[in-house]
């Protein structure tokens, strides 16, 4: 088992910047996929943005040239730069990781944010 707790999440206005952390609570096995997703209210949850264990990253249409992923192996911590937000930007944030072999697909309790002036 392993917990995904995600902080960072808050209010802030457009065009601002936030960044979100995942810390996962036991290291990591490889080959893996952390990501971020966000669902908004009367929305179906989507992704944000992927990292494997490979270091190859996938970004949404939506947010492309302003979020970023990255992670800190030696921190068992994946972290989620998200610059120029947008009112549409506004959601709850959970932290992902899926480890490919063992199978396994953890979800973060979320973290909200809320981009409004």
């Amino acid at each position: 088992q392993v917990q995904l707790v995600e902080s960072g999440g808050g209010l802030v206005q457009p065009g601002g910047s936030l960044r979100l952390s995942c810390v996962a609570s036991r290291n990591i096995i490889s080959p893996y996929v952390m990501g971020w997703y966000r669902q908004a209210p009367g929305k179906q949850r989507e992704s944000v943005a992927t990292i494997s264990s490979g270091g190859r990253t996938n970004y949404a249409d939506s947010v492309k040239g302003r979020y970023t992923i990255s992670r800190d192996n030696a921190k068992n911590t994946v972290y989620l730069q998200m610059n120029s937000l947008k009112p549409e930007d506004t959601a709850v944030y959970y932290c992902n990781l899926k480890e490919t072999f063992q199978r396994t697909d953890y979800w973060g309790q979320g973290t909200q944010v809320t981009v409004s002036s």
